[in-house]
């Protein structure tokens, strides 16, 4: 049978059709090595990799911005937007190498910036921050040391692996929305300020299947956190997920609605913290629950601290300003390395109200036999229910 024209016309265009939807859903590829980046100690990429963001951020279609295979060394690197495409992938399938000499970026708030984008993200590879050799001048006590720069802020990330840092790995300030998940962070256990993830000024932020092993906390959650869902995290070496500091200005946003569920604690100098500085504040901790945690040999598996002072230079000694109210603790198993497991230091003139515990079981595994882990309370009013040890005496 012989088929009409207007029939082969049609399917003509049917096909012209199809060939361009299917190119316009193709994302536009942007590789850094055709920018000029090369993965070789001697090769300065930082360039390359901004000029093939600027490329992808004036795209209008969706694109991706590839890192291939290999150590690609950049100094600062600021990601600006808005963009014109709210779909923009950073693949990295090498690593970013920070400049050995600390002095290059130690001075700046940043390594790697994201600022005012939408709808970025960033996928695999590895941040490699070198930032052993500022470690080394903080800790020998010199006065001299640079601040030290965090990693990276106002992006999604997933598979990211962040290594040595100078500072925080990762950052989430002013951010809505974000999600990080399969995030692996490495620092050495003695490494200073050295959090895995801090999040502050920002909504809506979750943290899943993470492992963070550092020199501070391994979630930090500063002033205008809120809406935080943190989920099957393994922290240690490092000081736990802590909420604070706070309370170091008077006008300061407060933490609310966090949830912190199946985490596992090993050897953390803190395990679940909510730490607030002696002075005056109007800032505020609320609805935080801590639901089905596991302590390995932590120091302190649940504190509230209210005279935060790390040094114990220069403190405050004034009366916490920052109200906590409705801490609940639910499902809490494990072990402490010290006798007093759980410790409530609250405000004299605001003191935590609305504290639950319910089905907590710590060990003490530091003395003797027969010797049990204990709680000490200051200023602290709430209930317990179910199974709690070490007993908790509310004041």
């Amino acid at each position: 049978m012989v088929k009409s024209s207007s029939h082969i016309v049609a399917v003509v265009i049917f096909f012209l059709a199809a060939t361009l939807i299917a190119s316009a859903s193709q994302p536009s590829v942007y590789r850094v090595t055709d920018y000029g980046a090369r993965a070789d100690p001697k090769t300065d990429s930082t360039s390359a990799l901004s000029d093939a963001w600027r490329k992808a951020c004036s795209d209008p279609r969706p694109s991706v911005v590839y890192v291939p295979h290999g150590r690609f060394h950049v100094r600062n690197l600021g990601f600006e937007g808005p963009c014109r495409s709210k779909d923009i992938l950073v693949r990295i399938d090498g690593t970013l190498v920070a400049p050995s000499d600390y002095s290059v970026i130690g001075n700046a708030k940043n390594w790697i910036l994201f600022h005012d984008v939408d709808g970025v993200r960033i996928s695999g590879g590895i941040l490699d921050g070198q930032g052993t050799e500022l470690w080394s001048c903080k800790l020998d006590g010199r006065k001299d040391c640079p601040t030290g720069a965090m990693n990276s802020k106002n992006v999604e990330i997933d598979g990211l692996t962040s290594i040595n840092s100078q500072k925080f790995h990762i950052g989430v300030t002013s951010c809505q929305n974000v999600n990080l998940r399969d995030i692996t962070v490495a620092a050495l256990g003695t490494s200073p300020n050295t959090d895995g993830i801090h999040i502050e000024k920002s909504t809506f932020v979750s943290v899943l299947n993470s492992t963070i092993s550092t020199g501070d906390d391994c979630i930090s959650m500063g002033p205008g956190a809120r809406n935080v869902w943190i989920e099957r995290v393994a922290c240690g070496p490092g000081h736990g997920i802590s909420i604070g500091s706070l309370g170091w200005k008077f006008q300061e946003p407060g933490v609310q609605n966090v949830t912190v569920k199946r985490v596992h604690f090993t050897e953390t100098t803190n395990g679940l913290r909510i730490k607030t500085w002696a002075r005056r504040s109007l800032g505020f901790v609320r609805n935080v629950l801590f639901h089905h945690v596991v302590f390995d040999g932590v120091k302190n598996p649940i504190l509230i601290d209210q005279n935060y002072c790390p040094g114990g230079r220069n403190c405050p000694r004034q009366a916490s300003g920052i109200k906590v109210n409705g801490i609940r603790y639910k499902s809490i198993r494990g072990t402490s390395r010290s006798k007093v497991a759980v410790r409530f230091e609250c405000s004299k003139s605001n003191p935590c109200a609305g504290i639950t515990m319910h089905d907590v079981k710590l060990t003490y595994v530091g003395g003797g036999r027969g010797e049990e882990a204990t709680a000490t309370c200051a200023n602290a009013r709430g209930t317990s229910s179910g199974f709690v040890m070490p007993v908790v005496r509310y004041s």
